[in-house]
């Protein structure tokens, strides 16, 4: 029965590593900078489609819609490997009830997650904003939005709080809004 907590544990620690990792490999390197979180011997980012110069793009460069895409993706992924592991174990016929049980509330728990994540990107590009990613966990809720012309002001973030309340049980606290290029 440890073992089997163990092995929860273990998947949301990596569900949680890869949000994080996605995040900070992804994220403005301005930002990275200014807090020292930059790594010179990498450069990530660049790679290069075969179609880049069709579109008018340099070799090299990524565009926000990019990064909100693979932002996306890698989410899904992490949430993939995840209910795959819990669907394992809900169907192991030598798991015992209780892990069954618990393998089938964090698949459903998981899926209410994705709804309530892909309304909250709607809601707010809805709200004018270009583009929008959203990660939940049990602890809150990360925002990330693509960077306004002006960037983002006391008025924003306020109406990015109230639609993340409207659709979550989180406090105002448990909210954190990134602003991204």
């Amino acid at each position: 029965m440890k073992r089997k907590g163990a092995v929860y544990s273990v998947v949301a620690l990596m569900l949680c590593a890869a949000v994080y990792l996605n995040w900070s490999y992804h994220r403005d390197p301005e930002e990275a900078e200014k807090t020292g979180a930059t790594d010179h011997s990498k450069i990530l980012g660049e790679a290069q489609l075969v179609d880049a110069q069709t579109k008018g793009e340099k070799a090299g460069e990524t565009t926000a819609s990019d990064y909100f895409s693979q932002a996306r993706l890698s989410r899904q992924k992490a949430r993939d490997e995840a209910v795959s592991i819990f669907k394992q174990t809900s169907e192991n016929v030598n798991a015992d009830a209780k892990s069954k049980d618990q393998a089938t509330k964090s698949i459903a728990q998981m899926a209410e997650n994705a709804v309530k994540e892909a309304r909250i990107e709607n809601l707010i590009v809805a709200k004018g904003y270009q583009e929008c990613v959203a990660f939940m966990n049990d602890d809150g809720i990360n925002v990330i939005v693509q960077k306004t012309k002006e960037g983002l002001q006391s008025a924003d973030i306020a109406k990015i709080k109230d639609i993340v309340m409207d659709e979550t049980t989180f406090a105002a606290e448990a909210i954190k809004i990134i602003e991204t290029e």
